[in-house]
């Protein structure tokens, strides 16, 4: 779409790497033609526009998908599209705020979580135990004041840390409703006694245990904010430009819910899955390859079926060759004589293809490679659903597709 944009935002979207293209446009001075690409949600130019990328897929349906990347067990455990509360809003930014606020809200509700950290401190008086080597080196042994270190029991831990960063990011953010915004305060206000994030620092962490169990839905939602937003994109070789929002990958989406809904199906066929499997594509080992899942047997030993899952449209032939070379490399290096790619869509993209001059290739067979589409337009029952019967096919070694 064309939009008026001036040259130094156009150029800094352009470099950002947040929209598939964007260039001026020929026809119509100050304008710029904007061409999305995986990414969804709202940037805000500093000094400038609101850029908002509106997933084709329901928000609710989106973070019914981002369940699977947040807590995998509970999300294949729980097919219900309502797991995050979205409220009633339809644009990315304000259904992710207002699910933020209603989980920390949650997190809350039983108080704010405390727990011991180990405080370093000069005093007057001796609390804990006395650093011998700082009060040399600070004060030639000379006392007080003293250099102690204690456990303090404090607010101030990672978990509220985390919280009270993402609740502060959200409250940055374009287009979050008042009446959220209002929430978000208020939600910032009791975690105040957590110091806030140092910017550029890595996130705290954290270990799950029984004491923080009603932190954890807020945690990872929490970390993913937080993950998910870029304070400051600089187009190389110009004056850095701010852009301040949430964006969610789309890519990494669509990757996840297949590969763990897949992963957490074959375990009922007794099959072992790896996600990310490690394998080189030359015998030197120079050349790395990470297919999105490898299926195994039972004892994890030997490859049965590999699974690459791909967010994104085919060409106008309906043959994304780039990806069909990647299968037949993967298919290939571990001696398979299938290879399974899995895209967003309908039946319209299920289709197989023999490979030429493979006829005497693994198994005594050509190398096939077959595409299947998941149409995320489905409810979440039917999406698991038709997960299962993929699992099911790659299970009892069936050739056709989802």
């Amino acid at each position: 779409m064309s939009v008026p944009l001036e040259a130094r935002a156009g150029q800094a979207l352009a470099a950002s790497g947040i929209l598939q293209s964007a260039t001026p446009d020929p026809h119509r001075g100050g304008h710029w033609l904007l061409r999305a690409g995986s990414r969804v949600g709202a940037v805000r130019l500093a000094d400038g526009p609101v850029v908002r990328i509106t997933p084709k897929t329901p928000v609710r349906r989106l973070f019914f998908l981002l369940g699977f990347s947040l807590d995998p067990a509970r999300a294949w455990r729980d097919s219900r599209e309502g797991a995050i509360d979205t409220g009633a809003y339809d644009d990315v930014v304000p259904a992710l705020a207002h699910a933020v606020e209603r989980q920390i809200d949650g997190a809350l509700r039983q108080g704010v979580l405390q727990g011991y950290r180990e405080v370093d401190e000069s005093a007057l008086v001796v609390r804990g135990r006395l650093r011998e080597a700082e009060q040399i080196r600070r004060h030639f042994g000379r006392t007080p004041p003293v250099e102690i270190t204690y456990d303090a029991y404090t607010a101030d831990t990672a978990e509220n840390r985390i919280l009270r960063a993402a609740t502060e990011r959200l409250l940055r953010l374009p287009d979050v409703p008042g009446p959220v915004r209002r929430r978000l305060s208020h939600q910032r206000v009791r975690l105040s006694e957590a110091l806030p994030l140092i910017r550029g620092e890595e996130l705290p962490r954290w270990q799950p245990s029984r004491l923080n169990s009603r932190y954890q839905p807020a945690l990872r939602l929490a970390e993913a904010v937080l993950r998910g937003t870029s304070p400051e994109h600089r187009p190389p070789g110009t004056d850095p430009l701010a852009m301040d929002g949430f964006l969610f990958d789309m890519n990494k989406l669509f990757e996840d819910f297949v590969t763990v809904a897949l992963r957490e199906a074959l375990r009922a066929h007794g099959l072992t899955a790896r996600l990310q499997d490690p394998h080189h594509l030359d015998v030197a080992g120079l050349v790395g390859m990470r297919p999105d899942l490898v299926v195994r047997t039972g004892d994890g030993r030997t490859p049965i079926a590999v699974v690459d899952a791909k967010y994104k449209v085919t060409r106008g032939d309906g043959l994304p060759h780039a990806d069909l070379y990647q299968a037949l490399a993967y298919a290939t290096v571990l001696g398979l004589g299938e290879a399974h790619l899995v895209y967003p869509g309908g039946s319209q993209q299920r289709r197989s293809h023999q490979v030429r001059g493979t006829a005497a290739g693994p198994r005594g067979r050509g190398v096939v490679i077959h595409q299947h589409g998941l149409d995320l337009s489905r409810e979440p029952e039917h999406l698991l659903m038709a997960v299962r019967e993929f699992a099911g096919q790659l299970a009892s070694g069936r050739r056709e597709g989802t």
